[in-house]
Order: structure tokens, then sequence, then C-alpha cells
């Protein structure tokens, strides 16, 4: 998959820009604040609807305007024309010209992947922080779990809800508890398999890949769920059991939004005994087999983002993970310093020189 063309109006800011891309190496230099990370993040804004930066959408409309636009023209066998409008009245998508009705099915469409220096957080930071990144990448390979996510968080909020008010009027009837808790069960246990079977593949590629960038150790994920090895009916026992702690907090306290999952290798859980090289090469080695399941699932190549990458490693490890991407994948490179990418890099891509938000192509 590639992106041809691309429109901004009214994003982050850029009043008004038309870019023509390279099927094969972009890459977009400048200084901090120049707007390079902007450019790439449009395409990603474009294909999940949302930042990789911010959860706050009002933020990639430039500041004094109402709306921003982004067009996009992709080609995967047949062109196709994305669009997609940010408002103060909230989003809408278009393919084609056509509104899409669900923002679940439009989602779905266009494959990227991409690694920015906030991936870390993958690692470090909390379960509800891996569950955000572990969702966007699933729901970009399949449409249907996209939605079962959104009916089982439409189901959590509802039982939790009634949880309340069976703690607040005891007489409630439980028979609605139940109905809930069953849905829930069922919505948790297609997510659980689409979640098993995610890590599955990922750690058919992730350790051979870990070793030929930081040629050291092995690597694998670790998948924890409280779902995990039990069926419906046993998972229906768990939730009676702790009916009393629900009622009591009010809230659902066993199911798929407590899952979490570890990045493992010989010497232990790596948020805890890795240095953050150790860290970066394995969120490398985790992206690098994701773009291998795209191929699997989707039979064609995402378009790749690597924001900021190159500047921190030294280049060795950059002709390593050089090495192992495709040639026939369209990527985008932003960086601060054109001298961090070689010669055999630059010689093959198309660059952008980005001054306070005014790009100029220099090949």
């Amino acid at each position: 998959m590639q992106i041809q063309h691309l429109k901004l109006n009214n994003f982050r800011n850029y009043d008004n820009l038309l870019l023509t891309f390279s099927p094969n190496i972009n890459i977009l230099y400048g200084d901090n604040g120049s707007g390079k990370t902007n450019i790439v993040e449009a395409i990603f804004s474009l294909a999940v609807t949302k930042s990789f930066r911010t959860n706050n959408d009002k933020l990639l409309i430039k500041q004094g305007e109402e709306k921003e636009i982004i067009k996009g023209k992709f080609l995967e066998n047949v062109k196709q024309n994305y669009e997609l409008n940010i408002s103060n009245e909230g989003k809408k998508a278009y393919i084609n010209g056509n509104l899409q009705k669900k923002l679940s099915d439009y989602i779905s469409k266009l494959s990227i992947v991409v690694f920015s220096p906030d991936d870390l957080k993958i690692i470090k930071d909390s379960p509800a922080i891996r569950r955000k990144f572990l969702n966007v990448d699933l729901s970009l390979l399949d449409s249907n779990y996209l939605n079962y996510l959104a009916y089982y968080n439409k189901l959590l909020k509802q039982r939790n809800a009634y949880l309340k008010t069976i703690a607040i009027n005891g007489n409630s009837s439980y028979d609605y508890l139940d109905i809930l808790t069953e849905k829930l069960i069922d919505y948790g246990l297609k997510i659980k398999n689409f979640r098993i079977k995610f890590f599955k593949e990922i750690n058919r590629e992730i350790s051979n890949l870990y070793n030929k960038i930081s040629g050291i150790d092995s690597l694998n994920l670790l998948y924890i769920s409280q779902y995990e090895n039990f069926s419906k009916d046993e998972l229906k026992k768990i939730y009676k059991k702790n009916l009393s702690k629900d009622l009591l907090i009010g809230k659902t306290c066993i199911g798929i939004h407590h899952d979490d999952f570890i990045f493992q290798t010989s010497f232990g859980n790596l948020k805890d005994y890795g240095s953050e090289g150790q860290q970066k090469n394995a969120i490398i080695a985790y992206k690098l087999a994701e773009i291998s399941l795209f191929k699997l699932i989707k039979g064609y190549y995402p378009i790749l983002i690597l924001d900021d990458l190159f500047s921190e490693l030294d280049e060795n490890k950059i002709k390593n993970i050089y090495s192992l991407l495709v040639g026939n994948m369209q990527i985008f490179i932003t960086t601060t310093n054109i001298m961090f990418i070689s010669s055999e890099i630059k010689e093959k891509s198309k660059v952008f020189k980005i001054i306070s938000g005014k790009v100029e192509e220099e090949n």
C-alpha cells in the first residue's frame, strides 16, 4: 500500500499543503517544531482517524480555525481517495466522496505502522497504555475486532451503571445483570481470541528480528488475561464469585479490560531489567514483526513511518534495521539532521526540507 498524494487544510501549522510522495522512501527533515512530524501525523490520522501523538482531536485543527481536512490518494491495486474532517462537532470520513457511516469499517481499509519515540511507553507505562496500542494495531488488521471492542465497552459501561443501581436499590432484579454479564463474556472471549492469535503470530518473528537488530538474546511477548484458559461457564462462575466486590466498588473487576502483555527476555521482563537501548530495539523488532503480520493477513505491506528513529541509533543499528525492511514498502522517515541518514538510503529517497511550515522538495 502507498499514499501518492496528501492534501492538508488547516492541519496543525499548515494552512494549505499538497505533497506528492515517492512509492519507496520519503525523508522529511527539519528542526524540531518545523512541522515535519505533522505531515506523517496527518498520514496516520487519515488512516486511523486519530493521532499517534495526542488523544485530543481539537489539537489537530490549526489555531483560530474550526475545521481541518486531510485528503489522500492511496494505491493498492486500485486508486482510492480518502478524506478525514475533524471539527468541534466530531469526525467525518469519506472514501471516494462517500461518507462512511461507521468509522470502524473505514479504519481497517488502510494499513500503516508507525514508530515514534513515544512508543517506548508500550514497555515502560501502564497496562492501559499497552492495551491502547494493541487495540489500534488489531483494529487496523480487522474491522471485526474494533466492532467487538466497541460492543464490549458499551456492555461494560452498562454493567457498571447497573451495579451502582443495585447497590443503591437493593431490590433491583439480578436477571438483567446476568444478561449483561453473559454478553460481556461472549464479546470478551472473541476479543481474547483475536489477541491470542495476534501474539502467536508476532512471536513467530520477533525473537529473530530482535537478535538481528541487537545481536543478543531472544524476545517474546507474554499475553496476560483474566480470561485465559477459562470457558464461558467457568467465567460466569468467576463473575458470580466476584459480584460482592463489584457491587462494593461499582465496577466490573474481571474482564479483558484488565489484559496486559510484557516483553519477555531470557533475563526477565524488559520493563524491569532492560536498558533503554534494549527496550528501543525490542519496540523496533515488534514493529517489524507487525509489518510481516499485515502482509500475512492483508496480502500487502503497510505504509511504514519512522518518526525520529535514526537520531538515537548508531550507524550499525541503522544498517541492521534498514536491511530488514522490504524493498517494495513505502517508508516515511523524519529526522532533525539529514546527516543521520546514510548516502545509500538518501539515493533511493525523495527528500523534503521543512522550515517553519514551508516544505521544499530537494530532488
